[in-house]
């Protein structure tokens, strides 16, 4: 039975009957729907009590703060509550281009920008920029915090103090000793997370993000969902899909995860080491372009040679003493997610390459007071995808399917094992993957946005998406690889957004939009940094 059958005319009595009823057939999915229901009911009736933010000297007065009450487990819903964090501003009603004008109100926008791990706390925020105008004008923003990420119940696998351990290394081939060096680390971070987590640890999966996402819905006083998910988000927004379609209005999703059961989490993190080799290659063909500029080499495989020039100068002394292999490949993994990066990152590596670090130790050195919460973003990363899904436990499989592929794809491979490899060793329970799809019907048309040549979210994952939920519509940026579109820079992308939320209206069929235009090269010290950028998060 679909949860949304729970939401009838008569859903108060239903509710009654079922918070009575036995599990009749003892299946853990039905008492988790029942739970569900149940959670939903009580948040309705207790809404929340927004008052100001915790760090309120840095937000401006239009936003609050507040939170809402979920069930560690569903399955039980009057057993242990955790708290999840939400900001909200509320709609101006003032439109942007005529202040005379009073727009009308049409609810709460949530967001999830995506992880697992990151927070949508300050997502309200985008309010303020001319981009989001018009969307702040027509909707309550509500961002918040997943269960386990900064205030929401958070997790932590390890001592944030001991987090950041650099310079490290980073062999595109390493040798056995260090692999089993990083197994080794591997094995005691899962056993971090069972230790520090307890039996909580189990709860903490992309189901019950969807469910937590049906409980904030009815706290929020809405009868049906308008949600914006990014990156992983777009992952439990179609869970959410599919278990409570009668409760969505609109969704939007921004950079789509690949629904497919058999992709979740192993080969969907296979497929995107093998997407950032070309993203990689983009940018060095980029910055062959403006080799008068930059001066790393007139081809990208000249300009691969200047990096690994570089990388193997930072293996032997360490730039600022805290940028070493392993630092660099992050900063130009985070220049794979958005080429806004790229002027800045070429212009680090030719400054460094010339004598001068200080520009690179400026954009990829690990900084001791982020260290707390970049270790809860990991841990919640590591348990939604440890507990999402079967991951295979034999190290052999692992190093056969990375071997493999690093000859072709030798940029992200190794590291994103790295990232991952936690799972082949975790101690808890593990989820079957829902199989995402609605038929014709039985879900509001949605809106679905991908850039073509994305490699944290892999464009088969925008189709798969597409196929699976009916009267979706796709609309592609073409030959560019910015990861989440929402918002940005493109005008068209942008204008098919707001022509969904504020008006219900889709493009037809295959709606594409045209790149971006190309960075240009500005040599600057620094990047403006994206929340989320870079591993682990999608």
């Amino acid at each position: 039975m679909r949860a949304a059958l729970l939401y009838s005319a008569a859903g108060s009595l239903l509710l009654s009957a079922l918070t009575a009823a036995p599990d009749s057939d003892g299946s853990r999915a039905t008492a988790e729907l029942r739970g569900t229901a149940v959670a939903a009911a009580r948040a309705k009736a207790a809404g929340i009590d927004f008052g100001p933010c915790p760090d309120a000297e840095d937000l401006p007065g239009s936003m609050r703060c507040g939170t809402v009450t979920v069930p560690l487990d569903y399955a039980h819903p009057d057993g242990r509550q955790i708290e999840l964090a939400v900001a909200r501003a509320r709609a101006t009603q003032k439109d942007p281009h005529n202040s005379k004008r009073k727009v009308r109100r049409q609810g709460a926008l949530v967001y999830n920008p995506g992880g697992p791990g990151a927070s949508g706390l300050h997502f309200p925020l985008v309010g303020l920029l001319p981009e989001w105008k018009r969307l702040a004008a027509a909707y309550d923003l509500v961002g918040y915090a997943p269960r386990g990420v900064g205030r929401s119940a958070p997790l932590s696998c390890k001592d944030p103090k001991q987090f950041f351990k650099g310079p490290t290394q980073s062999p595109t081939h390493p040798s056995e000793s260090y692999k089993k060096e990083r197994i080794a680390q591997a094995k005691a971070y899962a056993r971090g997370c069972a230790e520090r987590a307890g039996g909580a640890l189990r709860h903490y999966h992309s189901l019950n993000n969807a469910r937590d996402l049906d409980v904030l819905r009815a706290a929020l006083g809405e009868e049906r969902l308008t949600f914006m998910g990014s990156s992983y988000g777009t992952y439990f927004g179609a869970l959410y899909a599919t278990l409570f379609p009668a409760h969505v209005r609109r969704m939007v999703f921004d950079s789509a995860v690949d629904p497919d059961p058999a992709e979740i989490w192993y080969r969907n993190n296979l497929d995107q080491s093998a997407a950032f080799e070309d993203r990689w290659t983009d940018f060095r063909k980029w910055i062959a372009r403006h080799h008068d500029v930059y001066g790393l080499g007139r081809t990208a495989r000249e300009v691969r040679r200047s990096y690994e020039r570089a990388s193997a100068r930072l293996a032997v002394e360490p730039a600022g003493g805290k940028v070493g292999p392993g630092q660099l490949q992050g900063a130009f993994l985070q220049a794979g997610y958005y080429d806004d990066q790229w002027p800045h990152r070429a212009h680090a590596l030719s400054a460094y390459l010339k004598g001068d670090p200080g520009p690179l130790v400026e954009q990829a050195a690990q900084h001791p007071e982020a260290a707390a919460e970049a270790e809860n973003s990991r841990a919640v990363y590591v348990a939604v995808e440890c507990n999402d899904a079967p991951w295979p436990t034999d190290w052999e499989v692992w190093d056969r399917d990375n071997t493999r592929l690093a000859r072709v794809a030798p940029f992200e491979t190794w590291d994103n094992v790295w990232t991952n490899l936690p799972c082949a060793y975790w101690e808890g329970p593990r989820q079957r993957p829902l199989d995402v799809g609605t038929g014709p019907g039985e879900l509001p048309p949605t809106l679905i946005l991908a850039a073509e040549r994305d490699a944290a979210t892999p464009y088969d994952g925008a189709l798969e998406l597409h196929r699976r939920l009916a009267g979706s519509v796709l609309v592609t940026e073409r030959d560019t690889g910015t990861h989440g579109l929402a918002g940005g820079s493109n005008a068209c992308v942008n204008g098919h957004m707001e022509a969904y939320l504020l008006e219900g209206r889709l493009p037809g069929r295959g709606a594409d939009c045209a790149a971006r235009p190309e960075p240009k090269p500005k040599p600057r010290s620094a990047a403006p940094e994206k929340p989320g950028a870079g591993r682990p998060l999608r």
